[in-house]
């Protein structure tokens, strides 16, 4: 497999520290033309901006993710106590590199325990920076569809909404604002019949490909490390739904990726 894009990846997780730099060479072999790595706050900003700089390939997004507000471990409470407003000031010239494609991770998150007036108004300043910049953005919506749509629609913001986990309805008017949806190794999953009938509904023009590496490979390696090659097992699985082979989805993608970032 070749063209393989995957617009969600943390290399920059401790889980790749003891071979980072032995994986990264490995994966133009593997197919991988383009990674887009994530930040999830300031702490890592930095490395996402080195990883970016390092590989031709990678290139960067800089945010502050809503779990961030309760990591302990996080700057966004050990440097900063919690006011996010000091950190992302204290990232905005950052977001000058022209590594940089994106504003993300953000998002809302009402699975974990965060503050949902602070992450709302974390989510919101984002999304004003992301048009500031006219960057696309990077967006991770967990058990927070209602707060997550109405600012969605309130900002219209360019870019993805990763792993997404809407339904076909919403997909449509997502898409037709101009959101691109990103599917990973959960659509592999036995489970996984919501994200099918939002692949099978929605114009594959405005589908990504991801994996949120080290987390959630596809099968048949679920359970194991992540990484951008396992892509083509996502590809091959949504050729099924898309009667295209795994290539054809491959190219297919990795177009919609360059055209979302803005990605020559």
């Amino acid at each position: 497999m070749r063209n393989i894009f995957d617009t969600h990846a943390h290399y920059a997780s401790r889980r790749f520290d003891a071979d980072r730099a032995a994986l990264l060479d490995a994966l133009p072999q593997g197919g991988v033309v383009g990674v887009l790595e994530c930040a999830t706050h300031s702490g890592d900003a930095p490395q996402v901006l080195a990883l970016a700089h390092a590989a031709p390939y990678f290139h960067a997004a800089l945010g502050i993710h809503p779990e961030s507000l309760i990591e302990e471990d996080a700057p966004t409470v050990a440097v900063y106590g919690g006011d996010w407003r000091a950190e992302l000031a204290a990232m905005r010239p950052l977001f000058d590199d022209p590594a940089v494609v994106a504003v993300g991770e953000i998002g809302l998150d009402h699975h974990w325990p965060v503050p949902r007036q602070q992450q709302y108004e974390l989510f919101e300043a984002q999304l004003q920076l992301a048009a500031e910049l006219d960057l696309p953005v990077s967006v991770h919506d967990r058990d927070a569809h209602a707060e997550m749509y109405e600012l969605l629609r309130k900002y219209k913001p360019r870019g993805v909404l990763h792993c997404y986990s809407g339904s076909a309805e919403d997909a449509a008017w997502l898409t037709a604002q101009g959101l691109y949806l990103g599917f990973g190794g959960a659509v592999t999953y036995k489970g996984a019949k919501r994200a099918a009938k939002v692949l099978a509904a929605i114009d594959p023009q405005w589908a990504l490909l991801e994996t949120d590496c080290p987390y959630m490979a596809p099968e048949p390696v679920r359970g194991t490390r992540n990484d951008s090659r396992n892509i083509a097992h996502v590809a091959a699985y949504i050729g099924t739904l898309w009667q295209m082979d795994a290539q054809q989805v491959l190219d297919l993608t990795a177009a919609n990726a360059r055209r979302c970032f803005n990605i020559v």
